[in-house]
């Protein structure tokens, strides 16, 4: 029998080459990475800085603007209301005014100063030797329906309050007179001029005459002058009897008929 034999392939045997890896694609090319992944634009904000703040320029200048124009009318009309009250300069004894009240300029003659009498304990005739004037008439002068002090008809007249004091009484008398009428001085248009120590006489009805010391003199403007008239009516020196004189003073106001401030010149008695 014969042998059993190995079989052996006739063909050699051919060891292979491995076979070529394939190469890995890029993925790190950015061009690739454009053309995978094409840019797309980032969505708008809801808020644009730029435009923002061009428009809060517009609006804060807006503002600027409008507190600009609120100022000066603000400013209008209050000069509008302070120069009508204010208006004009002081008054020339030339120059022809209206006012609200008639006045006589007609001068008291020597006849009608001396034909004048009063009660006798009453003021009757008021001098300041300083400003020249002699023996003007003293008014017995109360309130008109307003509370306003009444004043006399002629500029060359003084009015007593008589619900102020009396010369001896020891209390304070209170006298007025204008400082002028619409053409001329009147007979106090010059208190402004007297100073602490000059002296002021009145006569009472009985003929006995008193003196008084200037010591004080003052310009009020009209809006206090209600307020002083309080001081007015005491005497500047406690204990000590007082007289004061009040005359219409300073510019003059068309829109008003007065003028705006008020002489106040306070006295105390002196013995003779």
């Amino acid at each position: 029998m014969p042998n059993k034999t190995t079989k052996t392939s006739s063909e050699p045997k051919v060891k292979r080459s491995p076979r070529p890896k394939a190469k890995r694609r890029a993925t790190s090319r950015p061009d690739r990475i454009v053309d995978q992944y094409p840019e797309t634009p980032a969505p708008e904000s809801g808020l644009d800085l730029s435009e923002s703040k061009h428009l809060f320029g517009k609006i804060l200048f807006g503002a600027v603007i409008l507190a600009l124009v609120i100022f000066f009318v603000k400013t209008g009309i209050w000069e509008y209301y302070y120069y009508s009250g204010k208006e004009g300069t002081p008054r020339s004894p030339a120059t022809v005014v209206e006012e609200t009240e008639e006045l006589d300029e007609t001068e008291v003659t020597a006849e009608q100063r001396a034909e004048y009498t009063v009660p006798a304990d009453h003021p009757r005739y008021l001098s300041i030797d300083k400003l020249g004037i002699k023996n003007a008439r003293v008014l017995n002068m109360g309130l008109k329906n307003n509370g306003e002090l009444n004043t006399p008809g002629n500029i060359f007249d003084v009015g007593w309050y008589n619900a102020s004091g009396t010369p001896g009484s020891g209390r304070t008398l209170l006298i007025d007179g204008h400082n002028g009428g619409p053409n001329i001085e009147g007979v106090f248009k010059h208190i402004n001029q007297l100073f602490e120590g000059d002296l002021i006489t009145v006569e009472r009805g009985d003929g006995e005459i008193f003196t008084y010391k200037v010591v004080e003199n003052k310009e009020i403007p009209l809006a206090e002058s209600d307020n002083y008239m309080k001081t007015a009516l005491v005497s500047a020196v406690p204990g000590v009897e007082g007289l004061t004189l009040i005359s219409c003073i300073g510019e003059w106001s068309q829109s008003r008929q007065t003028y705006l401030s008020r002489q106040f010149v306070r006295a105390v008695r002196v013995e003779n």
